[in-house]
């Protein structure tokens, strides 16, 4: 009878001492606080795509498309229906520290997209802004999807050279049509600087 009442003894303040810990375990545990940016750049490219009498100009051309694979005359100089579903963009844009596209490049926007989705126009983007100014030298790499139909879309930043070395944060991107161009904001954050 002692040995069964020293067991439950132990076993009741095995308990209680667990609750109790686990308890100010929970209580104790800081809430998450928003990181701070250790680095951020505001930047724009402009975007005007091939429409088959722009070669001098344009800046991303459509290089496959289900439309162009299934039409006679071959061309890709059209996005296909329903939510440009497969086609795939190349793009060597002007990048600038503002909207206007005669400013003054700090770099290039390279890279690709990819309309993804079938339900919805959605696109996967894979790219680095390549800067070479006297502000800026280096590159960063961008990678991931992006639902075009919001407002802000926010794409991971993978990493860098130069004097972005291994930075990684997060991209807000907004577009707007400027002067008959597409001109997209690139609101970088970087999370981690080195």
């Amino acid at each position: 009878m002692k040995k069964t009442q020293s067991s439950h003894s132990f076993l009741l303040l095995f308990i209680t001492t667990t609750f109790f810990f686990t308890s100010s375990m929970a209580a104790s545990s800081p809430k998450k606080t928003p990181l701070t940016p250790c680095k951020k750049l505001d930047l724009y490219f402009h975007d005007i795509l091939y429409d088959g009498h722009n070669a001098a100009n344009a800046t991303s051309v459509i290089v496959a498309s289900p439309v162009a694979g299934s039409s006679s005359s071959g061309t890709r100089t059209s996005l296909s229906p329903n939510f440009h579903f497969g086609d795939m963009i190349i793009f060597d844009d002007p990048v600038t520290l503002d909207k206007n596209i005669r400013s003054k490049p700090v770099g290039r926007a390279q890279g690709s997209y990819i309309f993804d989705a079938k339900s919805t126009y959605s696109v996967w983007l894979g790219f680095a802004f390549v800067l070479n100014s006297t502000d800026y030298k280096g590159s960063i790499t961008f990678a991931g999807a992006e639902p075009v139909t919001l407002k802000t879309r926010d794409v991971p930043v993978v990493g860098g050279t130069g004097d972005f070395f291994m930075h990684r944060g997060i991209a807000t991107t907004t577009d707007e049509v400027v002067d008959g161009h597409l001109c997209v904001g690139v609101h970088v954050k970087f999370y981690e600087c080195y």
